[in-house]
């Protein structure tokens, strides 16, 4: 619920600012205690509850599968293990419905970014003021912080810097496929003699260029832009809890409503991204004549 120490707006700016940990106008390093400070700190400044709630995510996803494969039985599954089979059975159909050519990574990146994504996104879900609230006890009673300085958002996801990290990697391993698999000439030729030919390279190299540098940034913004959009609606349904019973009733019954319908978006958001991956890997993969 909306504390009452805040007024709404300073609400909204509380819940949609990051921890952050970066270099300070004196040369001291530490956490930022508010969203100018955050901005001042410039490009290596860490978001840490982004990149802290990413890792764990990681670390569990992992574990979990980890867990599941030492434990495989020939006989009767386990529950654990029919889920496993199942989330893999269906990154391998996507991977074999979208993907023609022959690659030992797609699969498994495929399955990385799916489950990855997803759990990251279900962090939407987990009640706004919870975890905010929880590294606020902690960082007063720990480390004796300003409750007010003390700053976390649990969806990494609603961080342009997560959503961009993961693109740019797949951009990436379009870049390194594109020339392994077309050489370095046959890549170049393919940005500069398509679709007009050799005697419109320049056309040809800015509508390909373009082409090629929209397909991270397609990647990264669909998804932060969805996600940022859903955490703001949840941000704007706990208000109402804090403007009387009749407002908090209704409150109640749109974040019940509210939240059984992003569990489609956040499913679907993160298949999107995979499949795209799998798509552009694909056309990578391709070689044009």
């Amino acid at each position: 619920m909306a504390s009452e120490t805040l007024t709404s707006s300073e609400y909204i700016r509380h819940h949609l600012q990051n921890l952050t940990f970066g270099q300070h106008h004196d040369g001291s390093w530490g956490l930022a205690h508010d969203a100018a400070e955050a901005a001042d700190m410039g490009f290596w400044a860490i978001n840490v509850d982004s990149m802290g709630m990413t890792l764990l995510l990681g670390g569990l996803l992992m574990w979990f599968f980890r867990s599941v494969a030492k434990k495989v039985e020939a006989g009767v599954p386990s529950g654990a293990q029919n889920f496993a089979e199942w989330v893999i059975d269906f990154i391998n159909d996507s991977v074999r419905g979208s993907f023609t050519g022959r690659s030992a990574l797609v699969a498994p990146l495929a399955f990385t970014i799916f489950l990855w994504v997803f759990l990251m996104n279900l962090m939407d879900l987990l009640p706004i003021d919870l975890v905010p609230e929880l590294a606020k006890f902690i960082g007063a009673s720990v480390f004796g912080m300003d409750p007010h300085a003390v700053f976390f958002k649990v969806v990494p996801t609603t961080d342009p810097n997560v959503t961009f990290g993961m693109a740019f990697g797949v951009f990436f391993l379009v870049l390194f496929y594109s020339i392994k698999m077309k050489g370095l000439g046959g890549f170049v030729g393919e940005l500069t003699l398509q679709p007009f030919g050799k005697w419109a390279m320049p056309a040809n190299l800015l509508l390909e260029g373009v082409n090629l540098i929209a397909k991270p940034i397609s990647l990264a913004l669909r998804l932060f832009g969805n996600m940022y959009a859903g955490e703001m609606i949840f941000i704007l349904i706990a208000i109402m809890f804090s403007a009387g019973a009749v407002m908090a009733s209704l409150g109640g019954l749109l974040q019940i409503g509210w939240a059984i319908f992003h569990i489609l978006i956040i499913t679907l958001q993160a298949f999107i991204f995979m499949t795209l991956t799998i798509v552009y890997l694909d056309m990578a993969h391709q070689e044009h004549h």
